[in-house]
């Protein structure tokens, strides 16, 4: 560890305790899925094609990744800690809204607001990075997403049970809730952890240009927007598929979509026990290989004429375990090529990947019909996976030919 004190749980002069991490990075990856059982029914209660309605994911993405633009440079410069509380108070506001929308128009808006949690999973990777070095920190933001993975493991099961009993309103109100508990948490829990940078933010921005000349940085974001680029499509192209192609009801659909969560879950965990053994080029490697294996695997049967929903749905386990292992490694990686940037590079590394994100999971939605059946979706995911292993690929290409 470096000069932090030892994490106290609920101390507030203390880094914050791995508990509120994981609090943290749940609430932003819930924010994410549960409610996509109830895309189906949200479009019809505004009256609303599905390809707008959709949007619900593509926007959110999309402003997030703006969004990580600034909250990285903004809480280098005065910290991680008000700008936490500042960013989950509006997400609170913006879930209202969410809630009390009568129309796509407004809905929409408000669901784009939504994405101001962005701030609780930039910071809290970006407190770890500022508490332990990069291999370690790899090591930890594993163990940190590991748990955060049971919330989207079980959250799409418990928004398509909600939806089903209660309307989708109701998976709103959860986020609200716990929205209020994540402020408590972080209020009481979450010491500062950056180190003041003596900057103006005008500077701090400025400083963006040391991180775009480095071809690691854009060599590990790109590896981390291409392998959880599979991930986001598959948000996107999904609840269609499984509810016009599949025909399943959206319990039912909630509870296919925990698949790659579990995988998810498990990777995370390899990441957590292996990443400070292996180092994060080969977690982020042997990631990037597996989710491109699931994604083919998924595609191949389907071109046969043998694939179905359990393929289609249980191939994502692989996917989730190479998006496990990845991404850890690929965001410590990106956030240690400059550590005094590290909540700019998580920033910034974060908006590239949801950028991308935002564009595959709009293109899946659009490209999408019954006569097609899953196959436009299955093909974004592979070639979006498959470039993942050719980008961490040229990243230890280059560290060979420094080393040699």
């Amino acid at each position: 560890m470096s000069h932090h004190s030892p994490p106290r749980f609920l101390k507030r002069t203390s880094p914050p305790h791995i508990f509120t991490l994981i609090f943290l990075t749940g609430l932003s990856a819930l924010t994410m899925n549960i409610f996509l059982p109830s895309l189906p029914a949200m479009a019809d209660y505004f009256d609303a094609d599905y390809r707008i309605i959709q949007l619900a994911v593509a926007v959110y993405l999309l402003v997030m990744a703006g969004l990580q633009i600034l909250i990285g440079p903004i809480s280098d410069n005065i910290g991680r800690r008000p700008v936490l509380l500042w960013g989950i108070c509006l997400f609170a506001l913006a879930t209202l809204g969410c809630i009390m929308a009568r129309s796509v128009e407004a809905f929409l808006f408000f669901r784009m607001s939504q994405a101001v949690v962005a701030v609780a999973l930039v910071l809290s990777r970006a407190s770890v990075r500022d508490i332990f070095p990069a291999d370690k920190a790899a090591s930890m933001i594993g163990y940190v997403t590991a748990g955060m993975a049971v919330v989207p493991m079980i959250s799409p099961a418990i928004g398509g049970v909600l939806g089903e009993a209660f309307g989708w309103q109701s998976t709103f109100w959860l986020m609200f809730a716990l929205a209020l508990v994540a402020f408590a948490l972080t209020w009481l829990d979450f010491g500062e952890t950056a180190v003041a940078s003596g900057l103006t933010l005008a500077q701090q921005f400025r400083q963006y240009g040391e991180l775009l000349k480095s071809p690691r940085f854009w060599g590990y974001s790109l590896a981390s927007a291409t392998t959880s680029g599979t991930f986001f499509a598959y948000l996107g192209g999904a609840p269609f598929v499984g509810s016009h192609v599949f025909g399943l009801d959206s319990a039912t659909l909630g509870f296919y979509f925990g698949v790659p969560a579990i995988g998810y879950f498990i990777g995370n965990v390899v990441s957590g026990r292996f990443a400070t053994h292996f180092g994060i080029n080969k977690m982020v490697f042997w990631g990037c290989t597996l989710n491109t294996l699931g994604a083919g695997l998924s595609l191949l049967l389907f071109i046969v004429g043998i694939g179905g929903v359990n393929s289609f749905f249980g191939l994502m386990a692989l996917v989730g375990i190479g998006n496990g292992m990845a991404l850890p490694s690929a965001t410590s990686g990106s956030m240690s090529v400059r550590p005094h940037l590290a909540g700019s590079a998580s920033g910034l590394a974060g908006s590239i990947m949801l950028g991308g994100g935002a564009a595959l999971s709009a293109i899946a939605g659009m490209m999408l019909t019954i006569e097609t059946g899953p196959n436009p979706l299955l093909w974004i995911m592979f070639l979006t996976a498959a470039a993942s292993v050719v980008f961490i690929a040229l990243v230890v290409l280059r560290e060979r030919r420094l080393t040699m």
